[in-house]
């Protein structure tokens, strides 16, 4: 007989047989994210960091410890149970679930790149800081401060193929869209504090978008437009990174199980037999601004400072040069010991090989001066220089201000406390530091004589005056007239017609010499300084000497023999010029005439040797050229006495 309480047994059983039948299984992250296997994962560049390289850092080899023998000790070997108990005791907000994916990640680091982690674990004692700093700042999780060991190794000189460069590797468009500066001097996509700045408010701004740390990483990786496409096609909005992976790109698959892995590798990096990074001193950093343009030349040589360090502390100059000026201060990054001897040394800075680092304000063209021919000595000056800025319609303080590289305030202050919106064509005061260049006063050089008695002023800028051109003139036909009367007596009388003849006298118009010729020449050059001449002057020139005339007849045979050889080269051009005997191919543009003409026959004689009856050609068809008729004498003579008659 079956008792009740057997009965109440049998019951119980069959009801939780029921329930358990009935109820469905409740996923979990064992259940579910531990089940994904990803054949096709793209693992990050990171991955592909030449250590040899990293190990040329300045940092490395100057503040930290690392182990040589890394590589040859054993990582262990964990189980899954293992894996699955480190990353639940790990002190973090974000989740960090388990799967084959995330053990691949690990087991890389760990077994594959274990120089690679020494080496990141070497730099984080300097930059780890500088994330959490950044991090807590904006109230997001210290995890997220593993982000650049994935994105560039530690590396803030890291560029990817498609143009990310820096520790967070920002491309350009956003890093401008985030407030930094991008250009050839400067890229603060390198500084780890700017940059460090603005991941921590993009990672906040796309954690309040999905309310979701692993789709926040996700869209940090590939954008929120990738992620929201993802969403729509796994069919709903709240989901989380391991529901929509299959959607993803590939890229971004393995973003987030690397992120996971990162954060097991760099806090059980002892468990995997990685020793710990030490710090051979303290490396205590401060800054100061620099408003004046110099190069790291110029600091290293008067501080008496590696420029390697300098590079290290400043990714962001890439060119070793800091743009600063009136309008804007950068920051520059010392060892704490050196500021000091920076704020004291600064103009032993600036003016060290200034001539060598200095940026040219103005040039001059070779052979050209401004400002009207100003060749006085000068110095640059920086002057307080006030300009007027017509407000144009759409213009606010703001944009004025930035347009003349100046805060709001200043341009407010400038303007009496002008504020409120501004109506188009109002004119506001703008005053500005610029470079001017000021002219030094020259002192007037004393005249010289010469031995003609003719002015000679050596100061450029004084132009001579009409009549001590005259003057000089006068003097000069002077001489020539006294060389006149001394010549010898087998000379010729030559007169020169002036540019205006005066009514006393007209000079007869006789034979014309060398030297008549160069005091024509003489004359046209003073008229065309404005002076006129109304002279007449008549002198004698001697003949030249019978061996004068002999060199001269000696000289023309010679060019005569030039000429020749000359005439003779032309004539091999244009034989060479022409068509040869045989085969030809017709050029674009060529006739039978134009051939014949090259050929030296004529174009029946083509049309015979091609069985042509017509004119047309094609160009790209083969021709016969035949060869040129020998012509007698006769024949030459008739053509000859035919072309005199045309």
């Amino acid at each position: 007989m079956i008792t009740l309480r057997t009965k109440l047994i049998v019951l119980l059983c069959a009801l939780t047989a029921v329930t358990s039948i009935a109820a469905p299984r409740r996923n979990t992250i064992l259940s579910v994210k531990d089940t994904i296997v990803d054949n096709d994962i793209v693992y990050p560049a990171s991955f592909e960091t030449d250590t040899r390289e990293m190990m040329k850092n300045w940092y490395l080899q100057n503040y930290a410890v690392l182990d040589a023998e890394v590589e040859s000790k054993d990582a262990g070997t964990v189980s899954d149970e293992e894996y699955i108990r480190r990353l639940q005791a790990m002190p973090t907000s974000i989740e960090m679930p388990y799967n084959q994916i995330v053990r691949s990640y690990i087991e890389r680091y760990v077994k594959r790149n274990r120089t690679l982690v020494e080496e990141m674990l070497g730099m984080s004692l300097y930059y780890m800081p500088i994330f959490e700093q950044a991090l807590e700042k904006e109230g997001v999780p210290m995890e997220l401060k593993y982000l650049p060991v994935i994105e560039s190794a530690m590396n803030p000189n890291a560029v990817s193929p498609v143009g990310a460069a820096g520790l967070w590797q920002f491309m350009v468009g956003t890093g401008k869209g985030l407030g930094l500066e991008v250009n050839s001097l400067v890229d603060e996509r390198r500084d780890p504090y700017r940059s460090s700045e603005k991941a921590a408010v993009l990672l906040k701004n796309l954690y309040n978008i999905y309310n979701d740390w692993s789709l926040a990483i996700a869209a940090y990786n590939c954008g929120p437009g990738n992620v929201n496409k993802a969403l729509r096609r796994a069919g709903g909005e709240n989901k989380d990174f391991w529901e929509v992976y299959p959607y993803l790109p590939k890229e971004t698959r393995g973003y987030v199980p690397a992120f996971i892995a990162a954060n097991y590798v760099m806090t059980y990096f002892k468990k995997h037999n990685i020793s710990p990074s030490l710090a051979k001193k303290p490396l205590i950093t401060d800054t100061v601004g620099v408003n004046r343009r110099v190069h790291f030349n110029q600091i290293s040589k008067v501080l008496n400072m590696p420029i390697e360090e300098l590079r290290a502390l400043n990714p962001q100059f890439r060119a070793d040069v800091i743009p600063g000026s009136a309008e804007r201060t950068y920051q520059l990054i010392l060892p704490s010991t050196q500021v000091y001897s920076f704020i004291m040394s600064a103009d032993s800075i600036y003016s060290y090989r200034s001539d060598l680092y200095a940026q040219r304000g103005v040039v001059e063209p070779a052979g050209v001066t401004s400002g009207g021919g100003d060749d006085r000595p000068y110095t640059w000056e920086t002057k307080t220089v006030t300009s007027y800025h017509k407000v144009r319609k759409g213009e606010n303080l703001s944009k004025i201000a930035s347009m003349y590289g100046m805060s709001k305030s200043t341009l407010m202050s400038m303007n009496g406390g002008v504020s409120g919106k501004l109506k188009a064509g109002k004119v506001l005061k703008v005053q500005t530091n610029k470079r001017v260049k000021v002219y030094q006063d020259r002192p007037q050089q004393a005249a010289e004589t010469t031995s003609n008695d003719i002015k000679v002023v050596h100061n450029e800028d004084v132009q001579p005056s009409a009549e001590e051109l005259e003057n000089e003139q006068i003097a000069e036909v002077q001489r020539i007239e006294q060389e006149a009367k001394n010549a010898p007596k087998k000379s010729r009388r030559v007169t020169v017609e002036e540019t205006e003849k005066t009514p006393e006298k007209v000079a007869p118009k006789v034979e014309k010499t060398e030297d008549a010729d160069q005091w024509r020449n003489r004359n046209e050059r003073y008229a065309n300084k404005g002076v006129k001449e109304t002279r007449e002057q008549t002198y004698s020139h001697s003949r030249s000497s019978k061996s004068e005339q002999a060199k001269q007849q000696e000289k023309k045979k010679q060019e005569k023999k030039q000429d020749k050889k000359q005439d003779k080269k032309k004539d091999k051009k244009k034989q060479d010029n022409g068509v040869k005997s045989g085969d030809y191919t017709i050029k674009k543009g060529e006739s039978l005439s134009v051939i014949a003409e090259k050929a030296g026959v004529s174009v029946s004689d083509l049309q015979k040797a091609n069985n042509l009856k017509g004119d047309k050609i094609k160009a790209g068809d083969n021709i016969k050229i035949p060869a040129k008729k020998k012509s007698s004498k006769k024949e030459t003579k008739k053509e000859t006495s035919k072309k005199k008659k045309k």
